[in-house]
C-alpha cells in the first residue's frame, strides 16, 4: 500500500509531495488575475451608417436586408440589431463552440453580398470582434482649463486614444463627448434661391474643386514619374472661393451663398468633470484577455502619454474594474490564511498537540499550492471563483489528514503500538473511508459537463479547482501525514492525548453520545419521525426563502438613468440633467458624480454612436465602505426618494453587479422581450405591458425601451406633380439630407496626414424651421423648384431609436424587483402579466438578462444535484461493495437541506447562484460523518461483534474525529461567513449554507446513521441473504444444471 511505502521511504515520501508544491509554485507565477471567469462565445457587430435617415428607413431599408443576408451564417445564437437616426449596429452572438475568426469571415462575407441590397449613400460597414462582457474595463476622463472641447478632442483622440488603442490586450476605444472636427459648408436658403441654385448644384462644386487626381506615369529614359494633380484645398478658408456656378457671366462663389467655417460635428453627447465639459475615454478589453494585464498596459502607457501633454491638460482615471479585482482576491487571501489558521486551532483543541497539529496542517498548503499547477495547466486564471474553491477546501483538505491521524493515535494509545507500526495500521484501517469521503466529494463536480450558460461558465473553474485540492490532500494523507506521524510523534504524545479523552468533557461526551446511541436503537420510530417532519420543512422554507440570481453587493458604484421628454435637444437635456443633478447635494457617502447626456452618442474613436440625446446617466462613485456611515443601498434608498419628484424622466437605478449585468440588460433584474413583426402592433401590446408592470408591486421603476412620441417633421411628396415636373424622390431626399444632416461622404479636407469630413448644412435658424425646409429647391425640368411646391411638410411623431431580434422588432420591458420581494417572485408576475395581455400567434415575449439567468442556472443546479447523487450512490457503492450500505449513508443528504434553508431564512438570505452552490458542496460534504461511522461498524462486525454493539462502538470511537473534522470545515468558513470585502456578500452566502446545514443537521445525523444500519442491516438478513441467495441458486441450476450433459459430451 502507498501509504505503508511512504513510511518505510521517507525520502520518497516527501519528495513525492515536494514535486507537486514545486510545480505549483512555478505554476503561480504564470497565472492571470481577473475577477471572474471568461467564458466568451464567439461575437460580431457590424456597425452601419445612414447620415440623417429616420430608425424606421434604416430598419426597412439597412438592417433588414443585412439580417436576412448575415442569417445564412452557421452556428448563429441570436442576431440582435440596435437602431438610431442615422446609424444602426447588427450584434451576431454565436454558439460558444464557434471559432471566433471563422466567423468574423463569414459575416464579412455575408455583409459584402449585401451592400447591393442597401441604399448607395450607407457609409462603408465597419465589422469587429466584440466581447460579450462589453463593459468598459477603465474610463479615462481628459479635460482642460485652457482648451476648446474641439480642441481637446483632437488631442484625447490623436495622443491618447490612438496609442491606448495600441496596448496589450486592447479591444476598443470609445469617445464620448466629444467634439471631432468638420469643415462645414455653410449656406442660405433665401441667398441661394435668390440666384437659382441647389445644394446639389454647391455639393458638387466642392466635390470637384477639391480633389487629387492621379495621372499615371511619365516615361523618361530609363525611368518613370508619377503625375499627380495637386487640386486639393490648403486652407479651410478657401473654400469660400469655391466657384459654385456661373450666372450672367459672374462666378457665383460659395461665400455668396454663406459661408465655411472650420467647425466640429454636431453634437451628440455630453460629458463632465466637475462644472466643466470634458471628453471621456472608455477602454474595453479584446476578448479572451486578462482585465488586469489590460489595465496595467493601459496606466502604463498613460504615464509616458501625460509627459508629453500640455501642461493644462488633465488626464484622471474615474472608473478602474482592476480595484474591484485587487480588493476582491485581497480580502479571499486574508480569508485563506485565517480559515486556514482556524481550522489547526480546532486540531489543537481536540489533540492538544502541536506536532500533530503541524502533521495535519501541512495539508493544507501542500493541496493548495498543488492545486495552481492544473489550474495552469487548464487556462485558470487566479479569480473569484477560483479562489473561492481554494479558500472553501481549507477546511476539507485538513480533514483527510486529521482522520489518519487521529485514526494513528488511537493505535498507540488504546493498542500500544510503535509510532512507525500505528502509522501502517491506523492508515490502513481508514484508508476506505479516505478514499469513500474524498472521492464522493469529488464526483459532485463530474456533472459540471452536463451544464451550460452561466453556471457552467462560472463552476467550471471552481469545481475543478477544489476538485484537484482535495484530491491531493487524500494523496498528503497516505503519503506525508502517516510518514511524519512514523518519524515525529512520541509515545507521550499519544499518553497526553489518552489523557484527554479518558478525563473531562471528552470522557464525558463519549459516554452521553453512546447513551443517547443506544436511547435511539431502542426507539428508532421517533428518530425516522423527525427526521421525515425535518425533511418535509424542505418545502415551505423553499418557498420562504425565495429565489434571486445573486444577492446585492455594496461595490460602491451606481448609475442613474433618466430620460427628457422625447424631441428635447441636447442643450435641453444639459438643462435638465444639471438641474436633476442638483437634488444629490448633501446625500452622505457619495465620492463623484459624473453626468453623462446620451454617453454611447459619440463611438468608437473617430467614429460615431448612436444620437438619443435625451437619454442621461449619472454614474455614482461611493466613498470606501469604511470611510462611510451608510450602505449602498441606504444611499440608493434616499436618491431614489429625490428623483420620486420628477417621475416625468422616468428615473431608473441600476446596480453594479460582480457577476455582469446578464447578457447585455443594462444591469436591470427584470428584462423581457416582446417581439412581433408588425411595429404598429408591437408597440399598442408594449404600452398595455408596462401599464400592467406599472400596478404590479413586484415591480420597481418599469420602463420600455421604445418611445414612439419623437417629434418629427414629415415631407410627404405629390408623386403625380412631381413626376410632371420631372424631380425624383431620391433628389429629394438627398437634397433634404445634405441641408439638415450632412453628408459624410461628400469630401475631405486634409492637413498633414489627417482628413476631415466637408459637410454642407443651411443655416442653424433655417434647419430648425420646418417652413424654412420647405423653401429649398431641387432641379425640374423647368428650373429650379421649392420642395413646399411638391410637398407637404408637417410636423409628426416617430420612433427615436428602434431594437430588433432574430429578425423580428423587439421592446424590452426593463424593471428592478421591488423592496421585499424575490426575483423568482418578479419573474413570475411578468410572465403571468404578459400572458394575460392576449398577444397575437405572430408576437412572443422571452426574459432575459437576470430572470433568464436565473432560470438557466435553477434548470442546470437541479440537474447537478441529480447526477451528483447518482455519482455518490456509484462510488459508494464501489468503495463499501454493497448497494444496501451508500443508502444508509446518503440519508444524511436531505436531512441537510432544511437546515441549511432554515439558515439562509435566519439570515435573511435568498436561495441564488452562490447559496445553490453551497447546497450542492453541502451534499458532498455532509455524508463524510455517515462514511466514518459505517465503515468503522463494517470491521467491528468483521471481528465477529454483533450488530448493535459494532453500531454503539463505530459511533462512540469514530465521535472525535467527526467533531474534528465538522468543526474543521466551519472553522475554515468562518471568515468567508463574514461577507467582508468586495464580493464578500455572495462568498458568504456560499459559507452560511454549509455552515449551517453541518452544524445543525450534525446531531440528527450521527443518531440517524446508527438506526438506519441496523434497520437496512435487517432487511437486507431477510430479503437478501434469504430470497435473493435462493434466487441466485435456482439460476445457477437452471443454468450450469443445463450444461452438464454437454460437458459430458
Amino acid at each position: 500500500m502507498l501509504s505503508e511505502l511512504c513510511v518505510r521511504r521517507p525520502v520518497f515520501a516527501t519528495m513525492l509531495v515536494m514535486s507537486l508544491v514545486v510545480l505549483g509554485l512555478f505554476s503561480f507565477r504564470d497565472l492571470g488575475v481577473d475577477l471572474f471567469p471568461r467564458a466568451d462565445p464567439a461575437t460580431v457587430n457590424v456597425s452601419l451608417a445612414l447620415p440623417g435617415a429616420s430608425p424606421d428607413e434604416i430598419s426597412s431599408s439597412v438592417i433588414e436586408p443585412m439580417e436576412e443576408a448575415i442569417s445564412g451564417v452557421s452556428g448563429i445564437d441570436e442576431i440582435s440589431a440596435r437602431i438610431s437616426e442615422g446609424k444602426g449596429n447588427v450584434t451576431v452572438r454565436f454558439v460558444l463552440e464557434r471559432d471566433l475568426n471563422d466567423a468574423v469571415n463569414d459575416v464579412r462575407e455575408k455583409v459584402a453580398g449585401a451592400i447591393k441590397s442597401v441604399p448607395p449613400e450607407l457609409l462603408p460597414p465597419v465589422i469587429t470582434k466584440v466581447d460579450p462582457d462589453a463593459a468598459p474595463v477603465m474610463s479615462i476622463m481628459v479635460s482642460s482649463d485652457a482648451m476648446s472641447l474641439r480642441t481637446l478632442t483632437e488631442l484625447a483622440d490623436k495622443q491618447i486614444s490612438r496609442s491606448i488603442q495600441t496596448a496589450n490586450g486592447v479591444g476598443q476605444v470609445t469617445i464620448a463627448g466629444s467634439r471631432s472636427r468638420e469643415i462645414h459648408i455653410v449656406v442660405d436658403i433665401e441667398k441661394l434661391n435668390s440666384y437659382g441654385l441647389s445644394l446639389t448644384q454647391v455639393r458638387d462644386a466642392i466635390v470637384a474643386e477639391n480633389v487629387e487626381i492621379p495621372g499615371g506615369a511619365v516615361e523618361q529614359g530609363k525611368g518613370q514619374l508619377l503625375l499627380r494633380t495637386l487640386g486639393r484645398i490648403d486652407a479651410a478658408d478657401d473654400f469660400n472661393n469655391v466657384v459654385v456656378a456661373t450666372k450672367n457671366g459672374t462666378p457665383i462663389r460659395v461665400s455668396d451663398i454663406g459661408y465655411a467655417e472650420d467647425s466640429f460635428e454636431r453634437p451628440t453627447s455630453s460629458v463632465w468633470f466637475g462644472d466643466k465639459p470634458a471628453v471621456q475615454l472608455d477602454v474595453r478589453r479584446a476578448m479572451g484577455e486578462n482585465t488586469v494585464a489590460v489595465i496595467e498596459g493601459v496606466r502604463a502607457r498613460l504615464q509616458s502619454i501625460q509627459r508629453a501633454l500640455p501642461t493644462s491638460v488633465k488626464v484622471t482615471i474615474v472608473a478602474d474594474d482592476s480595484k474591484f479585482i485587487y480588493a476582491s482576491i485581497a480580502s479571499l487571501e486574508e480569508h485563506l490564511i485565517f480559515g486556514s489558521l482556524f481550522a489547526a486551532i480546532v486540531v489543537m483543541f481536540f489533540i492538544r498537540n502541536i506536532r500533530a497539529v503541524i502533521i495535519a496542517a501541512l495539508a493544507i498548503p501542500a493541496s493548495i499550492i498543488s492545486s495552481f499547477t492544473l489550474m495552469s495547466i487548464m487556462g485558470f486564471t487566479l479569480n473569484n471563483m477560483t479562489l473561492l474553491g481554494i479558500t472553501l477546501a481549507v477546511g476539507i483538505v485538513i480533514d483527510d489528514a486529521i482522520v489518519v491521524l487521529e485514526n494513528i493515535f488511537r493505535y498507540i494509545e488504546e493498542k500500544d503500538c510503535a509510532p512507525f507500526d500505528a502509522a501502517i495500521q491506523g492508515t490502513r484501517e481508514v484508508a476506505l473511508a479516505v478514499m469513500a469521503t474524498t472521492l464522493s466529494l469529488v464526483v459532485i463536480f463530474l456533472p459540471i459537463a452536463f451544464m451550460n450558460g452561466y453556471a457552467k461558465r462560472f463552476i467550471n473553474p471552481f469545481g475543478w479547482t477544489m476538485a484537484f485540492s482535495i484530491v491531493v490532500s487524500m494523496l498528503v494523507s497516505f503519503t506525508l501525514t502517516p510518514m511524519l506521524s512514523s518519524r515525529v510523534l512520541k509515545l507521550s504524545d499519544a499518553v497526553a492525548d489518552h489523557k484527554t479523552k479518558e478525563k473531562g468533557f471528552f470522557h464525558w461526551l463519549d459516554q452521553w453520545y453512546s447513551r443517547q446511541v443506544n436511547w435511539a436503537l431502542d426507539h428508532p420510530g421517533v428518530i425516522i419521525a423527525v427526521s421525515v417532519v425535518a425533511f418535509l420543512f424542505t418545502f415551505p422554507l423553499n418557498r420562504m426563502v425565495g429565489r434571486d440570481f445573486v444577492p446585492n453587493e455594496d461595490m460602491g458604484e451606481w448609475t442613474v438613468h433618466m430620460d427628457a421628454p422625447e424631441g428635447t435637444s441636447l442643450e435641453g437635456t444639459q438643462e435638465i440633467a444639471f438641474e436633476v443633478l442638483k437634488e444629490f447635494d448633501g446625500i452622505d457617502g457619495i465620492a463623484q458624480i459624473e453626468p453623462l447626456v446620451n454617453p454611447s452618442g459619440s463611438g468608437a474613436a473617430g467614429g460615431g454612436g448612436g444620437s438619443n440625446v435625451t437619454h442621461v446617466h449619472f454614474n455614482f462613485q461611493a466613498l470606501p465602505i469604511d470611510q462611510r456611515k451608510h450602505t449602498q443601498s441606504e444611499i440608493i434608498t434616499e436618491i431614489r426618494k429625490r428623483l420620486a419628484r420628477h417621475p416625468a424622466y422616468r428615473p431608473s437605478i441600476t446596480s453594479r453587479n460582480a457577476l455582469g449585468s446578464g447578457e447585455g440588460q443594462g444591469g436591470y433584474a427584470i428584462s423581457a422581450n416582446i417581439l412581433g413583426p408588425d411595429l404598429a402592433q408591437l408597440t399598442d401590446y408594449s404600452m398595455k405591458a408596462l401599464a400592467a408592470a406599472q400596478r404590479t408591486p413586484s415591480l420597481a421603476e418599469p420602463k420600455l425601451s421604445l418611445s414612439v412620441s419623437n417629434p418629427e417633421i414629415h415631407v410627404a411628396v405629390d408623386r403625380r406633380r412631381a413626376a410632371d415636373l420631372g424631380v425624383r424622390m431620391a433628389t429629394i431626399g438627398n437634397t433634404l439630407r445634405l441641408a439638415v444632416a450632412g453628408d459624410d461622404r461628400i469630401s475631405f479636407y486634409k492637413e498633414g496626414q489627417e482628413q476631415y469630413p466637408i459637410k454642407i448644412r443651411v443655416l442653424e435658424n433655417q434647419r430648425r424651421d420646418a417652413a424654412e425646409i420647405g423653401r429649398l429647391t431641387v432641379p425640374s425640368l423647368n428650373g429650379p423648384v421649392r420642395i413646399d411646391n411638391i410637398a407637404r411638410v408637417e410636423r409628426g411623431l416617430g420612433p427615436s431609436a428602434l431594437q430588433r431580434s432574430n429578425r423580428q422588432f423587439t421592446v424590452m420591458l426593463t424593471s428592478d424587483v421591488a423592496p421585499g420581494h424575490a426575483l423568482d417572485e418578479a419573474s413570475a408576475d411578468v410572465r403571468k402579466m404578459l400572458a394575460g395581455l392576449g398577444m397575437p400567434p405572430t408576437m412572443t415575449y422571452r426574459l432575459q438578462g437576470q430572470s433568464k439567468i436565473l432560470d438557466e442556472t435553477t434548470a442546470n443546479l437541479i440537474l447537478a444535484i441529480g447526477l451528483a447523487m447518482i455519482f455518490v450512490y456509484m462510488v459508494l457503492a464501489s468503495q463499501f461493495e454493497s448497494f444496501v450500505q451508500p443508502i444508509v449513508i446518503m440519508l444524511a443528504l436531505p436531512i441537510a437541506v432544511p437546515f441549511a434553508l432554515l439558515t439562509l431564512w435566519i439570515t435573511n438570505r435568498t436561495l441564488n447562484l452562490w447559496s445553490a452552490l453551497g447546497m450542492l458542496l453541502l451534499l458532498g460534504i455532509v455524508k463524510k460523518n455517515s462514511i466514518l461511522q459505517v465503515d468503522y461498524a463494517n470491521v467491528l462486525r468483521a471481528t465477529g461483534m454483533p450488530v448493535r454493539e459494532a453500531v454503539v462502538e463505530a459511533c462512540r470511537t469514530r465521535l472525535r474525529p467527526i467533531l474534528m473534522t465538522t468543526s474543521a470545515i466551519i472553522a475554515g468558513l468562518v471568515p468567508t461567513s463574514l461577507g467582508i470585502g468586495i464580493g464578500g456578500t455572495g462568498r458568504a452566502a456560499i459559507a452560511v449554507t454549509i455552515i449551517g446545514g453541518q452544524a445543525l443537521c450534525l446531531f440528527l445525523t450521527l443518531l440517524l446513521v446508527p438506526v438506519a444500519y441496523v434497520k437496512f442491516d435487517a432487511l437486507e438478513q431477510t430479503f437478501v441473504s434469504d430470497r435473493w441467495k435462493q434466487w441466485i441458486g435456482r439460476v445457477h441450476a437452471a443454468t450450469f444444471g443445463r450444461l452438464r450433459p454437454s460437458e459430458s459430451r
